[in-house]
């Protein structure tokens, strides 16, 4: 799927007109039947089944808050078949409004801002469940995973269950993932697709549980791992592209340790400064090829390079300093490119300066619990997105090499950081002997 992108300065889009706030519309039956009908082939060409657990306690009618992991852009027509014909909203990214805004808006999407402060969006959710009587679907992930397993679930989730105190449900996906994983570049595997909707809290469970016990909750229920699932049912995935593009996520080389020389091509992933080669087999285990492997496990591989990110941040070594095509999003009309420049990001946080020296913007750490980022955006590249509410700039590396995947990880695990060092001054423990403490739970954990 592409994007509108116009050529405009940086002033030139710094000087439009700030679109006003619609409140959310309630869907229709028509268009509720139309987004089910439009789902039927891809559903059925995966042999899409739904078990439902709990459910006979949710009336027909009553407006719920439903929750789903987002694994691709099959999520959309999963949740279209399995919730019809309830009415519900569903929360979308703003970039999938641009060029069609009217439908989105028809169709009841409600437009958001990935990983940024949005208070206009608590207010709409709560609008649309109290006023249209409508349930809402969120993402409380937001961003497609990169290796199959659980991306960060923020805290604040919980809060909003306690605000709206109707049912949460959650719809969760298997299959979905292995079908067509955001590093492959879209190519589409024969892989059947299932998903299981289940009341996961009650009202009454609400009234009784703390905010923390809801987000443990949560996060319990968004524990998976896309790549274990396909090796435990002996999901068979024999396309001979299926390690296209897997250096995007597996973008350092355990052996010589070098980064963005990795090459993910046909069924091999290979170093091409050492020369170490894998192969995905049909069942989702990398095999080396010559010698002992260091990972069989994809998200086992994943979690070490976060390791690795981890240990730059605290030694002080990490640093990204990249060339970048810079396009911005203002409205939902299109995409502008603005110009070029360069996207720095340290201890400190981001600097991204460029436009003739008309722009420099920096987001300090904890702005956000990660970043947007994502392979292959609209077809454009690879991209890194950071902003505000109002605006969003995306930066597309051009130095080459794989960035993406090690920017998210550094931009998590920098807001851990931070966030770590602001409790222990609050809370006047010594900050170097409490990240020790958290370091050697993780060694024991792992023994």
């Amino acid at each position: 799927m592409k994007i509108k992108v116009t050529e405009k300065s940086y002033d030139e889009v710094l000087s439009l007109k700030k679109e006003k706030h619609k409140k959310p519309r309630k869907p229709d039956i028509f268009f509720r039947t139309l987004l089910k009908l439009v789902s039927i082939p891809d559903l059925l060409s995966t042999h899409f089944h739904c078990n439902k657990v709990g459910m006979e306690a949710v009336g027909k009618g009553e407006p719920c808050l439903i929750i789903m992991n987002h694994s691709s852009f099959i999520d959309l027509e999963i949740v279209s078949s399995v919730l019809y014909p309830r009415p519900f909203n569903i929360v979308a990214t703003t970039d999938a409004f641009i060029g069609k805004e009217k439908l989105m808006r028809l169709i009841g999407c409600i437009p958001t801002t990935k990983f940024v402060s949005d208070p206009t969006l608590v207010r709409d959710i709560i609008y649309a469940i109290k006023k249209l009587k409508s349930s809402v679907v969120i993402f409380p992930e937001a961003g497609y995973s990169f290796d199959g397993t659980a991306t960060v679930i923020p805290d604040t989730i919980a809060k909003l269950v306690k605000m709206l105190g109707v049912p949460v449900v959650s719809i969760h996906t298997d299959g979905a993932f292995s079908r067509d994983p955001l590093y492959n570049n879209l190519q589409k595997r024969r892989v059947e697709v299932s998903a299981t909707e289940r009341l996961l809290i009650s009202p009454s469970d609400i009234e009784r549980m703390s905010a923390e016990e809801i987000n443990e909750a949560l996060k319990r229920e968004f524990t998976f791992d896309a790549f274990a699932w396909q090796q435990k049912h002996r999901i068979k995935i024999d396309e001979p592209t299926r390690a296209d593009g897997l250096n995007r996520v597996l973008y350092k080389c355990p052996h010589c340790l070098t980064e963005g020389k990795m090459v993910g091509l046909g069924t091999e992933l290979y170093c091409r400064t050492c020369g170490k080669k894998y192969t995905l087999d049909e069942y989702g285990y990398l095999c080396a090829d010559d010698g002992e492997g260091k990972f069989r496990h994809i998200p086992d591989w994943y979690a070490w390079e976060r390791e690795c990110v981890r240990a730059e941040l605290e030694s002080g070594s990490y640093r990204l300093d990249v060339p970048v095509d810079i396009c911005m999003t203002v409205d939902t009309k299109q995409v502008y490119h603005v110009g070029e420049g360069r996207l720095i990001h340290t201890a400190e946080g981001f600097k991204l300066v460029g436009c003739d020296g008309k722009l420099d913007y920096e987001q300090k750490p904890l702005a956000s619990y990660t970043i947007c980022s994502d392979f292959n955006w609209y077809e454009i590249g690879d991209v890194i997105a950071i902003g505000t509410h109002e605006r969003l700039y995306y930066c597309f590396p051009k130095a080459g090499g794989d960035i993406v995947a090690k920017t998210r990880l550094a931009a998590e695990e920098l807001y851990k950081m931070v966030a770590e060092e602001r409790e222990c001054r609050a809370t006047g423990e010594n900050v170097i002997q409490k990240l020790k403490q958290l370091s050697e739970k993780k060694i024991r954990q792992k023994t």
